[in-house]
């Protein structure tokens, strides 16, 4: 297979990424306000009903495929951090940092998984790449070989846990010197400034690490990485 025709073939199933994300935005929401409407006003109950989706559909992704979705476990992380800000009170300051609270927790869980074997941003760019497809799965996992790879996966986990902290820490820091409508609508801007910021360079660099590992692992007469 040629080079070209494996950029071709490369090309991620957005359709199912898309359908993944979906789910995991809307059902929990769903049980969220039915269990506040027909089972309990209490915000805590309501956040651990909305839960149930997301662990049952890890439970369900591991039995059937040996792996979980890393949409699935965000969506977990997300509702996690708002239990434990209720379990602390709900003082202005801390609801005005509540909605920051999961993107600092997502940073940091980006750091220490640098520890592990492979870094967080493997598994997400292989959910997003190769989808549940067992050969793009196996070629996306060949590239691993490859140092530069490597490198890639690791430096892209860097890149997205200090824009998640840093938000984090530039919330804290207007909540503490600006007026709560300052920081309502600075807040937004600032996360979507870094997100999308993070997002180019992280898919723009990708792609440049994609397509010399594609060549190297053609040369190699090895399986082609996603």
């Amino acid at each position: 297979m040629t080079q070209a025709s494996d950029v071709q073939v490369s090309r991620p199933p957005l359709g199912g990424a898309v359908w993944d994300i979906v789910l995991n935005a809307i059902i929990p929401v769903i049980l969220y306000k039915l269990s506040k409407r027909y089972l309990s006003p209490s915000e805590l109950t309501a956040l651990l009903i909305a839960t149930t989706f997301p662990i049952g559909k890890s439970i369900f992704d591991l039995a059937r495929r040996g792996q979980v979705d890393p949409i699935s476990i965000v969506v977990l992380l997300g509702i996690a951090t708002d239990c434990v800000a209720l379990l602390f009170g709900g003082s202005a300051r801390l609801l005005l940092v509540r909605e920051s609270l999961f993107t600092g927790a997502f940073g940091l869980a980006c750091f220490v998984s640098l520890l592990l074997p492979r870094p967080m941003m493997f598994y997400f760019g292989r959910h997003f790449i190769a989808g549940t497809d067992p050969q793009r799965q196996a070629r996306f996992n060949s590239a691993w070989q490859l140092p530069q790879v490597r490198f890639a996966h690791r430096l892209i986990t860097i890149v997205w846990g200090c824009a998640f902290v840093g938000e984090l820490i530039l919330r804290i820091i207007l909540i503490y010197h600006a007026s709560a409508a300052t920081v309502l609508i600075v807040s937004p801007i600032l996360l979507g400034t870094l997100t999308i910021v993070t997002m180019i360079w992280a898919f723009s660099y990708g792609r440049r690490v994609r397509l010399r590992a594609l060549a190297q692992l053609g040369q190699d007469a090895s399986p082609a990485i996603h």
